[in-house]
């Protein structure tokens, strides 16, 4: 066993579970990658697993999804957290539209920089990470990282409640895992996996998929609505100029 582990450092590989003296440097810019056309299949991020509540919010979660269909039938879409200048938080300030995401890594930390809302995260490298419930609750809980060989394994809590993605309900002991690492040398994978023994049935997992932007700059994306408002039955409306 002691002679295969040294045969594989000698050759550049790494035992399982095994830590990485030097790991994948993840700094620069990063752009969504879907697929669909001119996507290679096997670079494409995988489909989902399905999400699985349980029935006592099931039942509340598929009424607003009904809900905002038929809103946007009407052409009068139900306020979303961006209509309010909310930051979209983690995990979905991962990937926002066709918005870049940057990473800039150091020894100690990991930055994520999302340029929609220019919202900002921070992964503490080779850090024990807090017990759930001595994390204040944010839009971005708190992030530690280690490495498992060429792979960033992420883990976050204390994400509070109105911080939802796809308005997936969840109650304070959610936790997200991501693995992240590189499938090609200029794309990354995002696994994210997200748990909560109140609220989901069982775990569901998706995962992100991002080609290197180089020699992108970031830019500023500040929201100062002043264009709309929401009414009182929840809808965006534009306001009027008064004449």
């Amino acid at each position: 066993m002691i002679a295969r582990v040294v045969f594989l450092i000698l050759i550049g590989g790494l035992a399982p579970g095994q830590s990485r003296t030097n790991p994948p440097d993840f700094t620069g810019t990063w752009g969504p990658y879907r697929a669909g056309r001119g996507a290679d299949p096997k670079l494409a991020p995988p489909p989902a697993s399905p999400v699985v509540l349980r029935p006592e919010y099931a039942k509340p979660y598929e009424a607003r999804r009904a809900a905002e269909a038929e809103a946007n039938r009407r052409g009068e879409p139900l306020a979303t957290g961006s209509s309010l200048c909310v930051p979209y938080g983690v995990p979905s300030m991962m990937s926002v539209a066709v918005y870049p995401v940057e990473f800039i890594q150091t020894p100690k930390q990991i930055t994520v920089i999302a340029e929609a809302f220019s919202e900002v995260r921070r992964i503490y490298l080779d850090r024990p990470q807090a017990k759930i419930d001595e994390v204040p609750p944010g839009y971005y809980g708190r992030s530690v990282g280690r490495w498992e060989g060429d792979t960033l394994v992420v883990d976050t809590v204390g994400i509070k409640e109105s911080v939802q993605y796809q308005r997936i309900p969840h109650s304070d002991q959610m936790r997200i895992t991501e693995r992240i690492r590189f499938v090609a040398p200029d794309v990354l994978h995002d696994q994210i996996t997200i748990e909560d023994p109140v609220t989901l049935e069982k775990p569901f997992t998706y995962t992100l998929a991002y080609r290197r932007m180089p020699n992108y700059e970031m830019v500023e994306f500040v929201c100062d609505n002043n264009r709309e408002y929401v009414d009182e039955q929840g809808v965006v409306r534009l306001k009027v100029r008064e004449k």
